[in-house]
Parts: structure tokens; C-alpha cells; sequence
């Protein structure tokens, strides 16, 4: 089969080259997958230049989230059948041919075609999982999405506003506002020209944001903390920005809010049956066109490196997906 290695840590577009390795083979309790479609995330940024929290030693197939068809299943696996187009998330996709274990296995949302279920289970589970399980999300609370037009915030703005909140969200350009607003945002925030903090408390009357998703840190995290309302709370689900948040704790005291950390594969390992639940109604979302991955472009295969090296750039909107084959 072809796949993408990653040869040395560094920038995408200088380490990771295409090449040639032996077929796989589904082990007890695995499932053998013909890749369709991968979608691009910001871990393959951070997994090329050994910067994720995850290392696999050198070389290594990057890549986390795709949607294939099953070719084949190890003893122990019932809840998928060969034939059965599957979406899933385990690094080493960014290939022909790919085994997961069984429980990072889901049948894909027939709403959704394959470069759009390709971008289904990670910025969608972590939305779930940050939005209603770490913060408790409800109906008419207001939400504040950093990053609202990429392809973790277009999920997380699509959830908000499928739960009935008030979702603000904050982009980096006018260019990227129209994406935040096709997702779903009732308010769009331009922080190159505006006060984040500013603009939601003028938003809200004064009371600030209830629920902050801030997967950017540094600059928007400061704001965050800005911008939250009385008894609020800020999920932490990333860094893209570059920075790690600072968290004081002396502000929340003042503050009363309330400081989440979110790392969804912990679910995936911890308690999987979490994550299938959360699939099961992420799926209804789905089939019901509450939630729709935004895919901005997909692209061949052989132009996989190219497709990290923009996402590392910072200037995509939506989701980029890499179609293996049809």
C-alpha cells in the first residue's frame, strides 16, 4: 500500500514523504480498513514537528481520522461487518490501508458523504464531550467559540446552536466571518479589528459568556477569561495558537468561573462506551442536518503534505480532506 510517513520532526511540507509499506493485517479484536477519505487535523500538524502528545517513534503513518470501508475484522469484533463503510480515529490513517482497534470503529452517519464523515468523529466528539459533558451547556446560555470558522469551531458552533444556546463566535479576518455564520453563529466577532472581551460583554448586556471553547490558548484564552460570565465556564480543548493557557487561579477566585480541561482520546481509553454513546447521538444530529462538517477543499492523496502544510499556515476555513480512493 502507499502512505504518508512522517521521516523527521519539522515542518509538514519538509518531512513527510510518500512511500511504499507491506499491507496490514486486522489482528484479534481490529478492523482492517480501505481508506476513502482523510480529514486533516491539527494533531498531524503537531504530530510532524514531535510537538503532540503522542510521539510514535520514526518513521511513522500520521493522520487520525478517516472514513473507510471495512475489509476485514479480527475474532472478537461484532459491531461492524465487512462491506460496512465505517468512520474512526486512531493515528497512522494517512494510508491506503489502515487497522484500528474495534472500539475506535463507528459506522458512518449515511447523512454525510465520505470527505464529510471523514471530519465527523473528532471535532464533533470533542464539541459533545466539552460542550455538555465538562461545561453542562444549556438551552439559552450563551456560548462564546474561539477559532468559529476551522474545523474544530464550526462543530463546536453547529452543537451549540443544535442545544438551543446563543453561540458568539470569534474569527481572525473579515475573510473567515461568512464560515463562522454558515455554521451557525448568531454573532460573529472579528478579533482583528475588535475587543473580544468588549464586544461580548456589549453582546450580553454586561453578563459576559456562560460557556467559553477555546481551542487557540495564549491572546484568545486571555480574553476568555475576560469575557466569561458569573458562574461560567471555559473548556480548554487546545493550543493552535501556540501558546499554553495560563490559568490563574486567584482570577477565578475573584471571578467565580470555572476552568475545564478537554482531552477526548482519554474518553476513547478510559470509558469508550462514552464515546459510543456520544456517536449514537451525534449520528441523530447528523441525520436530522443539525450537524454538517464544513469541508472547504479535498484534495488526491499525493497532495496529502500540502493539504498539513496550509492547515499549519493558519489560513483554511472549514475542514480540508485528503481523498485516498473512491
Amino acid at each position: 500500500m502507499r502512505a504518508w510517513h512522517v521521516t523527521a520532526h519539522g515542518e509538514p511540507a519538509d518531512v513527510l514523504r510518500l512511500v511504499d509499506l507491506p499491507d496490514p493485517v486486522a489482528g484479534d479484536g481490529q478492523v482492517l480498513v480501505r481508506v476513502r477519505a482523510v480529514a486533516v487535523n491539527f494533531p498531524d500538524v503537531l504530530l510532524a514537528r514531535g510537538e503532540y502528545q503522542v510521539r510514535p517513534p520514526l518513521p511513522f503513518v500520521p493522520g487520525i481520522e478517516l472514513c473507510g470501508e471495512v475489509l476485514a475484522v479480527g475474532a472478537g469484533v461484532t459491531h461492524v461487518d465487512v462491506g460496512q463503510r465505517v468512520v474512526g480515529s486512531h493515528i497512522g490513517v494517512l494510508a491506503e490501508l489502515a487497522v484500528l482497534d474495534a472500539h475506535e470503529v463507528f459506522a458512518a452517519p449515511d447523512a454525510l458523504d465520505d470527505a464529510q464523515a471523514s471530519a465527523f468523529t473528532i471535532a464533533y466528539q470533542t464539541g459533545w464531550f466539552g460542550l455538555h459533558r465538562r461545561a453542562a451547556l444549556q438551552r439559552g446560555e450563551t456560548l462564546l467559540v474561539h477559532a468559529a470558522a476551522g474545523g474544530v469551531g464550526t462543530a463546536a458552533v453547529q452543537l451549540g446552536a443544535a442545544a438551543g444556546a446563543r453561540v458568539i463566535g470569534v474569527v481572525g479576518s473579515a475573510a473567515k466571518a461568512d464560515a463562522a455564520r454558515r455554521a451557525g453563529a448568531h454573532v460573529v466577532i472579528d478579533r482583528s479589528v475588535q475587543d473580544v472581551a468588549d464586544a461580548v460583554r456589549a453582546e450580553t448586556g454586561g453578563a459576559g459568556a456562560d460557556v467559553v471553547y477555546d481551542p487557540v490558548g495564549g491572546d484568545a484564552f486571555a480574553a476568555s477569561t475576560r469575557s466569561v460570565a458569573f458562574e461560567g465556564r471555559i473548556v480548554v480543548v487546545g493550543f493552535a495558537g501556540g501558546t499554553i493557557q495560563d490559568i490563574r487561579a486567584a482570577h477565578l477566585l475573584v471571578k467565580n468561573y470555572t476552568v475545564h480541561g478537554l482531552h477526548w482520546g482519554l474518553y476513547a481509553r478510559v470509558r469508550p462506551e462514552l464515546v459510543t454513546a456520544a456517536h449514537v447521538e451525534l449520528t441523530r444530529l447528523a441525520d436530522t442536518g443539525a450537524v454538517v462538517p464544513q469541508v472547504s477543499d479535498v484534495v488526491p492523496f499525493t497532495d496529502a503534505a500540502a493539504a498539513v502544510a496550509r492547515l499549519a499556515a493558519g489560513s483554511t476555513t472549514g475542514r480540508l480532506v485528503v481523498r485516498v480512493q473512491d
